[in-house]
C-alpha cells in the first residue's frame, strides 16, 4: 500500500535557493507485506517543480522508481555498475553507452530464458552464444 502527502510550503526551507522552481515536498509511504516477516514501512521525500495533488504526484514517483528498477537496477545488478571506479567523465560515459548496448543486445536475445546477467555470464563462457547475442 503507498500513501502520498504534498506540501507548497517550502519557504522554510534553508537550501530552497538552491533548487531553482521548487515548489512542493512529497512524503511516500510505502508498505510492504512478506509472508513469514514481519510489515516494512518505508518512506521516501521528493522535492518537485510541480504544485500538484497527492495523486498526480505519486503517479510521477511511481513512474520514476518504475525507471529506476528497469534501468539502473538491471545494469547494477547485471553489470554491477555501482562498483565501477572509473572516475574520469568521458572514460565512464563511454563505459556507461558500452553498457547500455550490452544491455539492448542481451534483451533482444531471446533464446535464453535467463536474465541479462545470467545471459552476459554464458556470453563471456560460450563464445557461440557471444556471437549470437552480437548477430554475427
Amino acid at each position: 500500500m503507498r500513501r502520498c502527502w504534498v506540501t507548497e510550503e517550502v519557504a522554510w526551507l534553508e537550501q530552497k535557493a538552491a533548487w531553482a522552481g521548487l515548489k512542493s515536498i512529497v512524503m511516500v509511504e510505502a508498505e510492504r507485506e512478506v509472508i513469514g516477516k514481519a510489515p516494512q514501512s518505508e518512506r521516501r521525500y521528493v522535492i518537485s517543480r510541480l504544485a500538484a495533488e497527492a495523486k498526480a504526484s505519486l503517479r510521477c514517483v511511481r513512474g520514476h522508481w518504475g525507471v529506476e528498477n528497469s534501468l539502473h537496477g538491471v545494469l547494477d545488478v547485471a553489470f554491477r555498475e555501482d562498483a565501477c571506479q572509473i572516475k574520469e567523465k568521458t572514460t565512464a560515459a563511454k563505459m556507461a553507452t558500452l553498457r547500455h548496448i550490452a544491455l539492448n543486445l542481451l534483451n533482444e536475445e531471446k533464446s535464453c530464458q535467463r536474465g541479462v546477467k545470467g545471459k552476459r555470464l554464458k556470453a563471456g563462457w560460450n563464445q557461440a552464444y557471444l556471437l549470437k547475442v552480437l548477430k554475427f
